[in-house]
């Protein structure tokens, strides 16, 4: 008897080795594949197709005797049956550093047929698809690459930005951990239309499972990506080397933090030549859209977002894990009846979209399209895709507090509106909750929140505002 069981960081970190090894015990053949992204069934046991969730070490032989309750047909199951999987189409069925896994599901496919191309017909294909950054800003990705393909420069090259660091966050993990090929795939597509010959991965130091994975593969796949050439590059696990000139300093062994622009990287960036940096989900999905068409692609979701976004369900949810459709479902549909709701039972009071830096929405933002411009509209970012779900018994006044702490800790420090007015927050956040002059901090903190937005060198102290006024605005009761 054939088992699959996932080797992903959830799965590891709820037992799934120790499950594993139960199985092996008992005489089947254990497989370690990629996660389904049902993270609260986790560990999930695939035996033909069924599925046995939340297995521990003594249940084991329960269910190689069939007398275990079963979850049924995994790909049946209605979490999974409203997905639009394209990135992660292999997730759950496949193990992460086996080239004959890879090629026997469509691997390696969009890269022969980018190379029968040529580099102007690969950049024209992406633009058409309608793809757009997958790291929050929602820059269209075809227009970056032509920019750097038409830039001078003696190198060029292909940044990967895999500092996935906004809480509620772990798409990319799950590809670099479950789908490494496809990454170094999508990076050779890159590297041939824009014209580098070399890419690096900055993957941030607490992902050691997806350091490993990377590693592996980039090793294991070197010659079919030849003359393309990829480097992977730690982290020190600064939360600003998340911004593209700050993790490009990095690389560069310099300072962790925020160059001024212009000049843009993909004029001057890595070594002061011209660079593409995308995010991990950006570069997975190219190997689909060149195997399959940019029409394809763009035939999902609405307006100027096309395709399809995995957006991650985490927090105090039921139902935690990772969700890919196409844009246009509602927050609500997401938080309800996708996720079930609270994991307390208790109702929900906020939903914070976006990392650390997104906006808290309210239950009445609940017929929002997860749409990049009907969140602009409604003051809110969709960010990476995650989304954190709090119950009625948070206290927003302190989460406000947070974000102003978060930013204080996290600033490089080179700008003055996110170095000094985060720390002006925090001390302006608890003289409002301890009931100081609440009406003139509060105006204090929306002038200050003011300046910040627009005067800050990068996102981390032009973002901070979001979830500090959304928490005034939508919740005003616990600033009272």
């Amino acid at each position: 008897m054939k088992v699959r069981i996932s080797d992903d960081a959830v799965a590891l970190a709820c037992g799934a080795d120790a499950v594993a090894a139960e199985f092996e015990k008992a005489g089947a053949e254990v497989e370690r594949v990629s996660s389904w992204g049902m993270h609260w069934l986790e560990p999930l046991a695939d035996i033909g197709g069924l599925g046995y969730g939340l297995v521990t070490a003594d249940q084991v032989a329960a269910i190689l005797a069939g007398t275990a309750p079963s979850i049924g047909p995994i790909e049946a199951h209605p979490f999974l049956a409203r997905q639009d999987r394209l990135t992660f189409a292999r997730a759950g069925k496949t193990r992460p550093v086996s080239l004959d896994d890879y090629y026997a599901t469509g691997g390696w496919v969009g890269l022969a047929k980018a190379r029968s191309m040529g580099g102007d017909a690969v950049i024209q294909t992406v633009l058409d698809s309608g793809l757009r950054g997958r790291g929050g800003a929602g820059f269209p990705a075809g227009i970056k690459w032509r920019t750097v393909a038409d830039a001078d420069g003696q190198r060029k090259y292909i940044v990967c930005n895999a500092d996935e660091g906004d809480s509620g966050t772990f798409a990319d993990r799950m590809v670099m951990e479950g789908d490494p090929f496809m990454l170094i795939e999508g990076m050779a597509i890159a590297g041939l239309a824009v014209g580098a010959q070399k890419g690096f991965v900055y993957i941030r130091s607490e992902y050691p499972h997806a350091i490993a994975k990377m590693t592996s593969a980039v090793s294991a796949c070197a010659r079919l990506v030849a003359p393309f050439e990829i480097e992977i590059r730690v982290g020190a696990g600064a939360y600003v080397c998340g911004e593209e000139t700050s993790l490009l300093n990095s690389l560069e062994g310099k300072r962790g933090e925020v160059r001024a622009k212009p000049p843009l990287p993909a004029h001057e960036g890595l070594f002061g030549q011209p660079t593409v940096v995308n995010n991990v989900l950006t570069l997975a999905a190219i190997p689909w859209i060149m195997a399959n068409g940019s029409e394809a692609y763009a035939g999902y979701g609405m307006g100027r977002s096309r395709g399809t976004m995995p957006i991650q369900l985490a927090g105090n949810i039921k139902y935690g894990g990772l969700f890919e459709t196409a844009f246009g479902i509602t927050l609500g549909e997401l938080v309800n009846d996708i996720g079930g709701g609270t994991a307390s039972g208790r109702p929900v009071r906020a939903v914070q979209v976006g990392g650390p830096l997104g906006a808290y929405h309210p239950v009445s933002d609940f017929n929002l399209p997860f749409d990049y411009e009907a969140f602009t509209a409604a003051d809110g970012l969709i960010g990476h895709g995650g989304i954190v779900v709090f119950d009625d018994s948070v206290n927003m006044a302190r989460q406000a507090r947070f974000a102003m702490e978060f930013c204080a800790a996290e600033s490089c420090g080179k700008c003055t509106p996110c170095r000094l007015g985060s720390t002006r927050g925090m001390e302006t956040i608890d003289r409002i909750i301890t009931g100081e002059n609440r009406a003139e901090n509060i105006e204090l903190i929306t002038d200050l929140c003011e300046t910040m937005k627009f005067g800050s060198l990068c996102a981390l102290g032009g973002f901070t505002p979001y979830p500090v006024m959304s928490a005034i605005n939508h919740f005003p009761e616990d600033f009272a």
